[in-house]
Formats: C-alpha cells, structure tokens, sequence
C-alpha cells in the first residue's frame, strides 16, 4: 500500500516559492488502481514524482507498507525505489537497440551488484510479463517494428519487472485512440488485480475514470474531489 500523508510541495519562483502539491492526502490500496485527474499545472505530475520518491517533499510522509521514505537517505529512498516501486512514464523511452525481451531483461542489471546470479530469473520473468501484456509473439521486435499501443504494453511490462508493490501510472492513454487506451486501461486494471499492486494513475482521460476503483481530482495543487472512498480514506495516526 501506498499512503501520501499531507504532501505539500514548493519550488522556487524568483524571491518566493510556489506550491505545487498543498496538502493532499492520498491513499493506494493493493488491487485498485486510483485515477488522478485535473487540468493541465495542477499538481498531478509532482505528486506523482513525490509518490515515486523522485522528488522529496516540503512537508508530509509518502509511506510505503510503513515505511516513510521522505524519512530516508538518498541511497535508501533508491533502493525502496528499486525494490518496491515500478514507473511507467508518459512517453514509452523504449532504447532503441534493445528487442522488446531485453526491455524488460535488463532492468536485472540495473543497480544489483549480484545481477548475474538472477539473469535466467529475470529471462523467465521477462517472458512472463511480455505473456501477460499479449506481446510473447513480438518478444524479438525493436520499438520501430511496434506500434504505439504495442510500444506502451512493453512500458508497462518494464515497470512490472521488479515486482512493484507500487505501480505509478503517468498519461499512459495521451498517444493513443480511444480504442487501444481502453485496452491499456484494461491491461492495467487486469494487472493491479492480478499482481495485487497499488496503483496511482494520472490521466486526463476521464472516459475511462468509471472504470477504476476511484478517483481524485486536483485544482491548483489541492485536493478538490474524491470520486470513492477507496481513493482517499483516513488511517489511523502512525500508522
């Protein structure tokens, strides 16, 4: 489970400092996926970052299963990163030399001193993901030879790989028609209830928001609407 807690976030602005996220309290819960929306410069790309331990907030607590990660060191908010968090970002940064296979293989070899021991690990998971997407029979392709919905599939699948507790989801409808964005929204609800992630999705697409468990609207950094309980509900203090 993901819980943000009272983030507020500022950058500076000249002499003064302007504030991105105010306040927002939000909470993921293992098997939903939770839409945020709002207008364009209304904070949801900065929470988002905050979420994803990218950016350490001014004040408030991203916990994740209880464990504060504004709380940690540089090296330990990576290493939760690492462990606990997968990111699939607006536009796919498929490299492109790379087979869709090794998309997904080497991120084994990203920040793991003993990834050489787990290669035929992360080789059969790296099949077992591209399965689960509908792309085992494009394994071998290169981003040239998929197409857009193909291409974010294998986004997708990337952020899977570490087996995120945490899935954080960025516009991954923006470069699509309606038709294969409702599949990847399928594909990522079919995957949170399979792989029992919590996942926070930004989306301007509010076609599909009925389809998620619920739903948070933002205004100016501020939490103006909660669509479901399950979006935001209170936890106990220390929790």
């Amino acid at each position: 489970m993901i819980r943000l807690d009272n983030i507020t976030l500022t950058f500076p602005d000249g002499d003064a400092r302007i504030t991105a996220v105010d306040r927002v309290t939000l909470t993921g819960r293992p098997g939903t996926v939770t839409g945020i929306t709002g207008p364009s410069g209304s904070g949801k790309s900065s929470l988002l970052a905050v979420a994803a331990t990218l950016i350490r907030p001014d004040s408030g607590r991203v916990l994740i299963d209880d464990i504060d990660a504004a709380e940690l060191s540089a090296g330990e908010t990576t290493e939760l990163r690492r462990r606990t968090i997968g990111i699939v970002f607006q536009q796919s940064n498929l490299i492109p030399s790379l087979t869709a296979h090794e998309q997904l293989a080497v991120m084994n070899e990203l920040g793991d001193p003993h990834s050489h021991r787990n290669r035929a690990k992360a080789n059969a998971r790296a099949n077992d993901l591209l399965d689960a997407v509908g792309l085992a029979a494009q394994r071998d392709k290169r981003p040239h030879q998929l197409s857009g919905g193909q291409r974010q599939r294998v986004n997708i699948a990337r952020a899977l790989m570490n087996d995120p507790k945490v899935l954080l989801v960025d516009e991954p409808t923006s470069a699509l028609d309606q038709d294969r964005g409702a599949s990847i929204i399928d594909l990522i609800l079919q995957l949170a209830d399979q792989l029992n992630t919590s996942t926070l999705l930004v989306t301007h697409d509010l076609v599909q928001l009925p389809r998620m468990h619920g739903s948070v609207h933002l205004v100016d950094g501020r939490l103006s609407l909660a669509e479901s309980p399950t979006a935001q509900s209170p936890m106990p203090s220390g929790t």
